[in-house]
């Protein structure tokens, strides 16, 4: 590396607890009798990680002047109990503005959880369910926290978002930010080519998580087959990543100096960025697609986000943050389409009600756009395969950005 050893320790020390990605909302109700399998109100219901659980829905674009200019769902955002006091899992942070909210006459339900893989594991302290039917002391898998629900509510679409953490992505993030941050312009220290990212995308590794997200799928077939589900009386919807930053010549602030991650919050080389969305991502995503052929499950459409928030991502230069745009607050007019549906990566700033774990999440505006393209998924009922792209500019009558399921 071509920093000093102290350096490198000090900038290491600030961003290692980088993100929970991938690449994180109602408290179940009392059922009603009649509810069940194909009885009673239709139900939607979220599995997976923290792309699909509502990570960093708190937030409506970015800024460096205050918490109050774009905190959209105040301290309660991510409170799932009955009383809506506090998480039922600490710090699945599953958001009130989580895509799969979608109304309009349906019922639903996130059991997703920021950081999960698809095996259940432990994150310190913090218990992150898996897409499997692990039970220890209270604590339950996702795919048995689901068939639980399913055998006494009528659900008709399960969304799932899985793999980008079995690819170690919030270290390969992490890796990323320290090789900005701990390298000169003149000569940097590229992500790219560094072990964290050349094994994750090794084709061992790669066929070891396609096993493994399609065994996830087969569990969640699992689970509704025990609650009494026939395959064809239900449907899942598989989803992908998104691409959260721009390509080198879309952003806003040169890759000279620090401006890019002290400003703009996204410290990547250019050259990273351009694997990032050439290589990474679409290796991540391809994936995704061929664990869901090779589940063997029969009920699966798919929702691709790719490319979702192009025009919209972190840094890019389309976009802004609220003082640069000049815009009061997130309330203000034009907001949604004037600043990012990224959130910023945060290091030493996650200070006050901020985490860390939020960094390089949708926040409140790329959640509210996920959620219009999964009612159209959804389709009253007949849910359909499409790829996501924005709309007009603007919010429809939900509070929305304007998207097109194509």
């Amino acid at each position: 590396m071509r920093t000093t050893r102290a350096r490198r320790s000090i900038v290491r020390s600030t961003v290692l607890a980088l993100v929970a990605l991938p690449l994180a909302v109602f408290s179940l109700p009392s059922p009603a009798q009649a509810d069940g399998p194909g009885a009673g109100t239709p139900w939607v219901v979220s599995v997976g990680d923290s792309y699909i659980s509502g990570e960093a829905g708190r937030w409506a674009g970015n800024t460096n002047n205050g918490e109050s200019i774009h905190d959209a769902g105040g301290a309660a955002t991510y409170f799932d109990n009955a009383s809506n006091t506090a998480e039922v899992i600490n710090r699945c942070h599953r958001s009130k503005a989580a895509e799969i909210h979608i109304g309009g006459g349906v019922s639903s339900l996130n059991l997703a959880c920021s950081g999960a893989k698809t095996a259940t594991f432990t994150d310190g302290s913090y218990f992150k369910p898996g897409l499997d039917f692990y039970t220890s002391g209270g604590n339950q898998g996702q795919a048995l926290m689901l068939q639980n629900f399913a055998a006494t509510h009528n659900v008709k679409m399960v969304q799932v978002s899985i793999g980008g953490n079995n690819f170690n992505f919030a270290d390969i993030v992490t890796q990323c930010v320290l090789d900005f941050l701990g390298s000169p312009s003149w000569w940097p220290d590229y992500c790219k080519d560094d072990s964290v990212v050349t094994n994750a995308m090794s084709t061992s590794s790669v066929n070891a998580r396609r096993a493994e997200i399609a065994g996830a799928f087969q569990n969640i077939r699992t689970a509704m087959r025990n609650a009494g589900y026939a395959d064809n009386s239900w449907t899942l919807l598989v989803g992908n990543y998104m691409s959260p930053i721009p390509n080198s010549t879309g952003f806003r602030y040169s890759e000279s100096g620090y401006t890019r991650q002290n400003t703009g919050g996204c410290g990547f080389w250019n050259a990273d960025a351009n694997y990032a969305n050439a290589t990474l991502l679409p290796r991540i995503n391809q994936t995704v697609s061929e664990a869901a052929t090779n589940s063997g499950l029969t009920n699966i459409k798919s929702i691709n986000f790719a490319n979702a928030f192009n025009g919209r991502r972190l840094c890019e230069n389309t976009v802004g943050l609220y003082e640069e745009k000049g815009l009061a607050s997130w309330t203000s007019t034009g907001a949604v389409d004037k600043t990012e549906w990224i959130n910023t990566i945060r290091t030493a700033t996650a200070t006050g009600n901020y985490y860390i774990q939020e960094s390089l999440h949708p926040n409140y505006w790329g959640e509210k756009a996920l959620r219009n393209c999964v009612r159209q998924a959804y389709n009253g009922g007949t849910p359909k395969s499409g790829t996501c792209v924005r709309g007009a500019n603007g919010l429809n009558a939900n509070g929305e950005p304007n998207m097109v399921l194509q």
